[in-house]
């Protein structure tokens, strides 16, 4: 399987950029990595920074193909969470470094998705959204429930109001972790946080598929809208 990979992390309208990406590719798998430093709370930067790192080292070590990637994906998430209550122990538990958390592992012509928050994975084919992972928010129980439109998602006042993060609390968070989902030939996999899909409709989302030559340019074209 050829995969092409690319990574963007702008700083926006923002005086301190608190998300993390990575892409980390060892023989032939793959693992596309979004962190968030949940903004609001102190070190949401070094969060997202630490995040990125632990479950680096993870995937680092881990022995591939992984034989069991939904496993791997509770594990290494896990341990990305106790290493941020670890950051924030002797702080109070409103200040405690926060992040959300959405990762994607590639192998064998499958993806396998995990995620804590309203960092997302999206699945693009042909033009179009195939799929995408649901937030553990507030506003995203309403549109489940279909109370609220997906248009009215990016304007509702809660729409800030995450119900699950990396951090805080020792609990470990409940997170959603996918089974296989079987990739097909021009197939993008986005990972992102929402200061990045906030700002995007899912047709401009999907129209990354159109674009010809390497996946670095039409990834630039979605930063720059």
């Amino acid at each position: 399987m050829d995969v092409d990979v690319a990574q963007v992390s702008l700083l926006g309208n923002r005086e301190e950029n608190q998300d993390s990406v990575a892409v980390i590719r060892k023989d032939d798998a793959t693992l596309l990595i979004a962190i968030d430093g949940m903004g609001g709370h102190a070190g949401g930067a070094e969060a997202a920074r630490l995040s990125v790192e632990v479950i680096a080292a993870e995937f680092e070590k881990a022995v591939l193909p992984v034989l069991d990637p939904q496993g791997f994906m509770h594990c290494v998430i896990a341990r990305a969470h106790a290493a941020l209550v670890g950051l924030g122990d002797q702080i109070s538990v409103e200040a405690r470094p926060r992040a959300t958390c959405a990762m994607c592992l590639v192998q064998d012509g499958y993806a396998f998705w995990g995620h804590v928050g309203d960092s997302r994975i999206y699945h693009l084919r042909n033009g179009l959204v195939s799929e995408r992972s649901r937030d553990h928010s507030h506003v995203e129980v309403l549109l489940q429930e279909g109370l609220i439109t997906e248009d009215e998602v990016l304007t509702h006042p809660m729409r800030n109001f995450v119900e699950r993060c990396l951090g805080g609390d020792s609990a470990l968070p409940s997170m959603s972790i996918t089974p296989y989902k079987r990739l097909d030939a021009g197939d993008v996999l986005l990972v992102c946080s929402d200061g990045f899909w906030s700002g995007l409709s899912d047709a401009e989302m999907a129209a990354i598929t159109a674009h010809s030559g390497p996946i670095s340019a039409s990834l630039d074209v979605l930063a720059d809208q």
